[in-house]
C-alpha cells in the first residue's frame, strides 16, 4: 500500500512538472529567456543568435534575430545543423536536426548575474561538415563550476555553410560562402551583446574549438568581422594556414557550378527551394565545398593576414594530440608519393627529418608524425609559429598525449579519426592506439568524460582531465594558463625551439629540436609551392 502511494506521488509531481531543476529567467535584448537552475549553474539552451537561415535567407549572411513576446522557454536544445552521420563519436543532445540550427547554449555559475565573469564560447568539431553545440562533450557543467560562463554555438555546416556561386555573389554585392563562419561570429557579436544579463564579462570571452572548430577560431582570428569580438583564443588540432591555400572566389564560384549540377538544378532559384533533406543527400559530405576567401569573411589569404600581423591581436593557447593520424599507405614509395601531392617534387628532402627509411617505419612513429603533420599536426603549428612571431601576445604550446583507456561498452571497435564504429562493420578497425588520437582529448579538456560511457574511464583519466580543464580555466581567466598545483608552463615567442607542454598523467615541459626542423622545413615547402 505505502509503495502504491509513493509512485502516485511521483507520478503526480512528473506530471505537474516537479523536479529539482528549478526556472530562472534573464532578459536579453529579444526578450525573457526561461531556463534552468541545475544545483547553483543555471543553464539556457536552444537560445536563437540569428534568423533562421531558411526560405531566401538559405546562402545568406546570418541576419538579427526577431524579437518574442512573453518568457521563451529555454530547456531544451535547438535543432542540429543538417549533416550526414559521419563521425561515429557523435552523439547529440536533440534529434532534431534543421536548417534553422542557428542556437546557442549557456552555462553560467553566476548568483546575482552581475559576477562579470570570464566567458568562452566553444565551436564544435567534425570537418565542417558534421558536429553541433548540443553534443555532451562539449557541455559546460565542469567549466561553469571553475567560475567560468561556457557557451557552445551551432553554425551552418557543409553545403548549407561553405557554397559559393557567382549568383551569390551578385546577389551580394561582394562575395559568397564563408556563410557558417559567419554564424560563428554573429553567435560571438551576440554574446558579447547579452552575456552581462548571465553575470557575464563581455569584454573578457575566449574563443575555442576542436578540429574544425579550431580552424573556425583561426579563422575568426584573421577576419576583420570578428574584429574586436574577443580577448583571447584556443586551438586544438588544426588551423586554417594548412598545406594549401584557401581556395579563391573564383575557385569556389566554379567549384558551385559543378555542385548545382550534381543537385539536378539550373539556378539558384531552384537550390534554394531544394528541400534540404534532398539538397544534403545529392550532393553528399564527400562533396561539400570549404572556406575560401570571399572578400566579405576573408579579404586576403589568412596566411598573409597572419604573416603579416593583421591577425587579432590575442593571446593564444594551442596544440594537438600525439596520434592525431595513422599511417595507412604501407610502403615508403606510397608515402612519398602522397607527400609530393602536398609538398611538390621537394617532399623526399623531408623523409630523413622524420626517420623514415623503410616500410616498417612507416607504421612506428615516424609514419605517425608524417601522417599526422599532412592531415593537420604542420597546421596547428604554423598557426601558434606565425602567431607568437607577428600577434605581439603570449603563446602557449601544448601536446596532448594521454591514450584513451580500453572500450567498455561491447560490440564496438576504435573508428578513423577518433571515432567509434560497430564491430562488424565491413571498414576494417583501427588497433587500439598507443597515444592520443584525434579527438580524444575533448572530454578531458571539457570536464565531461562522465558523458561518454564507451570507454572504461580509470583514476588516471580524471587526474589528466583535472590537470587539462585547470589549465584551460586559468587561461580562459587571466590569459595565462598556469596556476597552483600545475606543471609551469612557459610561453613562447617564436624561439628557435619552442617550450611544449607534454600533457599526461605526469606533465612535463620539453623541446623537441627535431620536430622544429621538420615543420619549418614544411613551411619553406609549401612557401616556395605558391
Amino acid at each position: 500500500m505505502k509503495k502504491r502511494i509513493l509512485i502516485s506521488l511521483a507520478a503526480l509531481f512528473v506530471a505537474l512538472g516537479v523536479s529539482s531543476q528549478t526556472q530562472v529567467n534573464v532578459k536579453v535584448a529579444e526578450g525573457i529567456l526561461a531556463g534552468t537552475d541545475s544545483s547553483g549553474v543555471k543553464i539556457f539552451k536552444g537560445v536563437p543568435f540569428a534568423a533562421p537561415p531558411v526560405g531566401n535567407l538559405r546562402w545568406r549572411e546570418p541576419q538579427p534575430v526577431a524579437c518574442w513576446q512573453g518568457v521563451r522557454d529555454a530547456t531544451k536544445f535547438g535543432p542540429n545543423p543538417m549533416q550526414e552521420r559521419v563521425f561515429g563519436d557523435m552523439n547529440f543532445g536533440t534529434k532534431k536536426m534543421s536548417e534553422d540550427c542557428l542556437y546557442l547554449n549557456i552555462w553560467t555559475p553566476a548568483k546575482t548575474m552581475k559576477e562579470k565573469l570570464p566567458v568562452l564560447i566553444y565551436f564544435n568539431g567534425g570537418g565542417l561538415i558534421a558536429g553541433s553545440g548540443s553534443e555532451p562533450r562539449y557541455a559546460g557543467q565542469a567549466l561553469a563550476r571553475k567560475g567560468v560562463i561556457a557557451v557552445t554555438a551551432n553554425y551552418r555546416e557543409g553545403i548549407f555553410g561553405f557554397f559559393s556561386l557567382r549568383e551569390l555573389s551578385k546577389e551580394s554585392g561582394a562575395g559568397s560562402g564563408n556563410y557558417g563562419l559567419m554564424d560563428q561570429a554573429a553567435a560571438i557579436r551576440w554574446v558579447k551583446a547579452n552575456i552581462e544579463a548571465f553575470g557575464g564579462d563581455p569584454q573578457r570571452i575566449t574563443i575555442a574549438g576542436e578540429s574544425a572548430g579550431s580552424v573556425s577560431v583561426s579563422a575568426l582570428m584573421a577576419s576583420p568581422m570578428s574584429k574586436g569580438l574577443f580577448a583571447q583564443a584556443i586551438g586544438s588540432s588544426g588551423s586554417i594556414l594548412g598545406l594549401r591555400p584557401v581556395p579563391t572566389l573564383k575557385e569556389a564560384e566554379d567549384e558551385g557550378r559543378k555542385i548545382m549540377t550534381r543537385a539536378g538544378c539550373r539556378n539558384l532559384k531552384e537550390l534554394r527551394a531544394m528541400p534540404a533533406e534532398e539538397l544534403m543527400k545529392k550532393v553528399h559530405y564527400s562533396n561539400m565545398p570549404t572556406p575560401c576567401v570571399d572578400g566579405r569573411f576573408f579579404t586576403e589569404q589568412p596566411a598573409t593576414t597572419f604573416d603579416e600581423g593583421r591577425q587579432a591581436h590575442v593571446p593564444l593557447l594551442l596544440g594537438g594530440n600525439n596520434q592525431e593520424m595513422t599511417m595507412f599507405v604501407k610502403t615508403v614509395d606510397e608515402a612519398k608519393a602522397m607527400a609530393r601531392q602536398a609538398f611538390g617534387a621537394d617532399a623526399d628532402s623531408i623523409f630523413p627529418l622524420y626517420g623514415i627509411q623503410t616500410d616498417a617505419d612507416l607504421q612506428g612513429r615516424p609514419g605517425i608524425d608524417l601522417a599526422s603533420d599532412l592531415f593537420l599536426d604542420f597546421s596547428t603549428w604554423r598557426w601558434g609559429y606565425i602567431h607568437a612571431l607577428t600577434g605581439q601576445q603570449p603563446v602557449y604550446r601544448y601536446r596532448y598525449c594521454h591514450p584513451r583507456p580500453a572500450m567498455a561498452v561491447k560490440g564496438k571497435v576504435a573508428g578513423l579519426a577518433g571515432g567509434v564504429q560497430d564491430a562488424s562493420d565491413a571498414q576494417p578497425a583501427v588497433p587500439r592506439a598507443k597515444g592520443a588520437v584525434h579527438s580524444a582529448d575533448i572530454e578531458y579538456a571539457m570536464g565531461t568524460l562522465p558523458t561518454n560511457r564507451v570507454y572504461d574511464w580509470q583514476p588516471e583519466d580524471y587526474w589528466v582531465s583535472d590537470q587539462f580543464i585547470n589549465y584551460y580555466a586559468n587561461f580562459i581567466k587571466t590569459g595565462n594558463p598556469n596556476g597552483l598545483g600545475l606543471v609551469e608552463w612557459p610561453q613562447t615567442n617564436g624561439e628557435a625551439v619552442e617550450p611544449i607542454l607534454q600533457l599526461d598523467v605526469n606533465s612535463f615541459v620539453s623541446r623537441d629540436a627535431k620536430r622544429e626542423q621538420r615543420n619549418k622545413t614544411i613551411l619553406r615547402l609549401v612557401c616556395n609551392g605558391k
